[in-house]
Parts: C-alpha cells; structure tokens; sequence
C-alpha cells in the first residue's frame, strides 16, 4: 500500500546516488530492514544535514511508493552518536556491528529486538570508547545469532548430546562436540567455551573478557554458525 509511513531506525548504511543523492539502508524497529532514497541529501543547503549519516539512529517520515525504495521525505534525530565518530575503534566497531546486521537481518520482517540490541551497541560505543574491544564484538554478533535462533549450542555436545569432555566446537552440527565428536570440528578451550557461554548470558555492557587465543577460537565457532546457519560470512573482529 503506498503512502505516508512512519519508521525509528539505525542507518546501517549510505551509499552515493546520482548527483546528489543517497540509497540508504535502514534497520527499523517495526519494519525490519527497508531501503530508502534520500533526494538531494548530498547538497551543500540539504534540508536533512547529518541527519542520515551511517549509526545515526533517527525518525523517519517516508513516502512509500511502488519501488522498492521509499522516499525519505523527512528526518528528526534521536541519537546522532557524535562521539563514537571521534575514535577510530568505536568507529570501527560500530561499522562492523552494523554490518553483521545487515548480513543476518537482510528482511522486512520486523526484529525489536535486533534493533534494540543494535541501539544499545552504539550507545555503548558512543558513551565510552573503551567498549570498542574485539570481546564486545563477538558479545554483540553472538547475542544477534541468538535473536536469529543461530544461537550455537553450548551446554552438551550438538551431534550426540554428551555432557561432559565438551572438547570442541562444529559450526555444521550448531555447537560444542564432545571428545568423541571432535573430527566433526576444531578444538575449543575451555576458556573460549565459558567466554561465549558468559557472553549470551551477561548483558552486552558486561561483555566477559578472554585471552587471545580463547577469542580466536569463539570468533572461528560464531563465523561457521553464520557460514552453515545462515549462509552469510561475518567480518573478521578487529583485534
């Protein structure tokens, strides 16, 4: 149905159009993923400012057509998240957050709790930079597999159910794998094994903390989640 729409959302991305224009992608709270031309957005005098800049969480007032593109026809700020533009790992971290969005959530199916959980990463970021770390990273994609219903299996081996010598983790079977199990996988530390567990269980500013090597480990095992699960690839986490 065409018309006037209303949508909240986090611009995941900006890209050049025309002249003086730009293809947004949204991800909004009631409408998912939408994309959304902005006319004359790049003009020196644009009625929209830094209104649409990438991580900008913002109101929108759309004009929805018979494209597949609506038309923003006007824009108010909720949080321009200024500060986290002022350090290059916030910067980056907010990037990449915002990319494993867009991989894992390619829809218009509405997803609250993506889009709160994307809101609050960059409200993170924005407060302190000091939560622009690799651990916050792969706290943040592994609670977005858990809204996608990716979350890994962690509690007992995902091919035979074993609870015990949970040595190693297969992104086919969705899991940890036991002893008996491992040639279905790669080897998992127990220290990597706790670091994802604690991190889909803690609140995303009490993301846990772990070696390098533990880190590497949980990085690899939500990477081939996203790869078999939801055929998409993750960025690498910056260090």
């Amino acid at each position: 149905m065409s018309g006037p729409v209303r949508a909240e959302g986090v611009v995941l991305r900006s890209m050049r159009f025309g002249e003086a224009d730009r293809i947004l992608h949204v991800y909004t709270e009631d409408r998912g993923r939408i994309g959304a031309i902005a006319k004359g957005v790049r003009r020196s005098r644009s009625r929209f400012g830094g209104r649409l800049e990438p991580f900008t969480r913002v109101k929108l007032m759309l004009h929805e057509g018979r494209s597949d593109l609506m038309t923003v026809t006007g824009a108010d700020t909720v949080a321009p998240h200024r500060r986290l533009r002022e350090h290059a790992a916030s910067l980056d971290s907010a990037a990449r957050a915002c990319d494993a969005v867009t991989k894992l959530f390619e829809t218009s199916d509405p997803q609250p709790p993506v889009f709160h959980l994307l809101c609050h990463e960059l409200s993170l970021l924005d407060d302190d930079p000091a939560h622009a770390t690799r651990s916050n990273q792969l706290a943040f994609r592994l609670k977005l597999l858990l809204a996608a219903g990716l979350a890994p299996q962690l509690a007992a081996c995902a091919n035979c159910g074993e609870a015990d010598h949970l040595t190693g983790f297969s992104g086919a079977a969705g899991g940890v794998v036991c002893m008996a199990c491992e040639g279905a996988g790669f080897p998992l530390s127990e220290e990597a094994h706790r670091f994802m567990s604690d991190a889909l269980g803690k609140p995303l500013r009490e993301a846990p903390s772990a070696g390098d090597r533990a880190l590497r480990q949980a990085e690899r095992a939500i990477g081939e989640t996203a790869e078999h699960h939801a055929h998409v690839r993750l960025r690498s986490a910056a260090p």
